[in-house]
């Protein structure tokens, strides 16, 4: 392929639907693929239609510039559609994870203002219950829209768009506290998928790529982006499952993925297949490949597995490439910074600078230092300038990729009549990363009978991966001079 100049790609979603709609028309863009096996495909004409098509019809519920609209859809086109005709529109999406209840969905809906959502009949009971709902639109309202001819691809964009401005306010845990909304604009989509082009792994109209991540994660966002920019065909999972993936990769002609978290142990724990290598996958980028397994996961599936960082905060900004790959294997070495990345350790503390980074947090403080973003997570970087994390700073749990804040979770346990005092940590698993578990000073209730009670306070309030599976009844918790629990005393 040839040389790929940043002036040749589209700097804005609007331009990316509309530039695929008109250099690849009848090429597949996206195939979804449902639990029950069916799927839907829609080549990038389609795509430009439907987007026209969703926009007109957001339009007439009143959304407009600067409008946020909560979106709590599962893996269907309707996630992606909606976004983009909000980008259309100069509205910002919030993403809602479908595993959200009460507690943590009532949040992102304060906190971002939200008085439009858009989802299905099957998660529309968790927003009606909300204190404080939003006005909610079903997605096949939208759907039911006669989809836009031609003409129509372009109808509803308001004229030039501004690419700093946020089409996303996407939700995730920080350090403390209760998850913040990262402000994500054109230029942070458009420059995070370019550098898929520009960069390893070097995307083009030849890939299949494939994505098994809820659609509110920015994994399958950028996936979408990348692909559209790319003219590659993008096949999309109802949901991660170990004993099948592989098979839908064969089955769909995938040549690239991207996963993280658990998903490789898992993978390598399914029972060894003679059609192990049967694929056409290239290249797999992955975060956080456990060291131990990364040599018997290239051996097994006969692929290069490629470490990739970043955040939601700021894109992708550090990957092992084909230069670097095969000195790395089983280093738990990250590579280094992508081209429009630059990478500093202080004091210890991994820190990032340069173009398609959030522009803050919604309602918080900027938490930049002359450009610089300070990522939480402790690291050093070797004389070739390559990336080993070593730790992190974050008082936040990974679970089986899910970013849990503590401090979300010991507010709601504190909610709970019989509660004196919680405080919860994470503690290593084999398969998961970590597991959330709970300490809890809780003197009305048999310590038999806290799991059950205690589980079941916060899987009412709380999505599933939030509920602590482990719990540590005490009858008090260290502190701190100042009166906070004394985390690191409790092991």
């Amino acid at each position: 392929m040839a040389e790929i100049r940043s002036a040749q790609l589209p700097t804005d979603l609007v331009a990316a639907v509309e530039h695929a709609a008109a250099t690849w028309p009848d090429r597949p863009a996206w195939t979804f693929e449902a639990a029950d096996g069916s799927t839907t495909r829609l080549t990038f004409a389609e795509v430009a239609e439907r987007t026209a098509a969703y926009a007109a019809g957001l339009q007439g519920l009143g959304v407009g510039p600067g409008d946020r609209v909560a979106v709590m859809v599962g893996n269907e086109p309707g996630f992606p559609l909606t976004w983009l005709a909000l980008a259309r529109l100069g509205a910002a999406i919030v993403p809602l994870n479908v595993r959200y209840r009460s507690a943590d969905a009532q949040h992102l809906v304060d906190d971002a203002d939200v008085r439009l959502a858009v989802t299905t009949a099957e998660h529309r009971g968790v927003l009606d219950r909300l204190e404080r709902p939003p006005r909610v639109v079903l997605l096949g309202d939208l759907d039911d829209r006669p989809a836009a001819g031609p003409a129509g691809a372009s109808a509803y964009s308001q004229g030039p768009v501004d690419r700093d401005a946020v089409v996303n306010v996407q939700y995730t845990s920080g350090t403390t506290g209760r998850p913040k909304g990262c402000l994500l604009t054109h230029d942070y989509w458009t420059t995070l998928g370019g550098s898929m082009l520009r960069e390893f792994p070097h995307l083009t109209g030849d890939d299949v790529m494939l994505t098994a991540q809820p659609f509110h994660y920015v994994d399958p966002q950028w996936n979408v982006v990348s692909a559209l920019l790319a003219g590659a065909h993008l096949v999309v999972l109802d949901g991660f499952h170990p004993s099948t993936f592989w098979d839908r990769v064969r089955a769909h002609g995938v040549t690239y993925f991207y996963c993280l978290a658990s998903m490789p142990v898992l993978l390598h724990k399914m029972p060894p297949d003679p059609a192990d290598r049967d694929h056409r996958v290239r290249a797999v980028q992955c975060s956080a490949i456990p060291p131990s397994l990364h040599a018997a996961l290239e051996e097994r599936w006969g692929v290069g597995w490629y470490e990739a960082f970043g955040m939601t905060e700021t894109g992708a900004d550090i990957r092992v490439t084909a230069e670097d790959h095969d000195e790395l294997v089983g280093t738990g070495s990250l590579g280094r910074p992508a081209g429009h990345r630059e990478a500093q350790v202080v004091d210890g503390e991994l820190w990032l600078r340069g173009p398609g980074m959030m522009t803050g947090y919604l309602g918080h403080p900027s938490p930049f230092r002359d450009g610089w973003f300070p990522t939480g997570d402790l690291a050093r970087i070797d004389e070739r300038g390559r990336v080993l994390l070593q730790g992190r700073l974050k008082d936040m749990i990974r679970r089986s990729g899910e970013n849990v804040a503590a401090h979300e979770v010991e507010e709601v346990l504190m909610g709970h009549p019989e509660v004196r005092l919680a405080a919860v940590v994470g503690v290593p698993d084999e398969v998961r990363g970590e597991e959330v578990m709970a300490y809890v000073v809780v003197p009305g209730v048999p310590e038999a009978d806290v799991p059950d009670v205690l589980g079941a306070w916060c899987a009412e309030r709380l999505a599933a991966f939030k509920v602590p599976s482990r719990w540590a009844v005490r009858d008090e918790l260290p502190l701190t001079a100042s009166h906070r629990v004394a985390k690191a005393q409790l092991a």
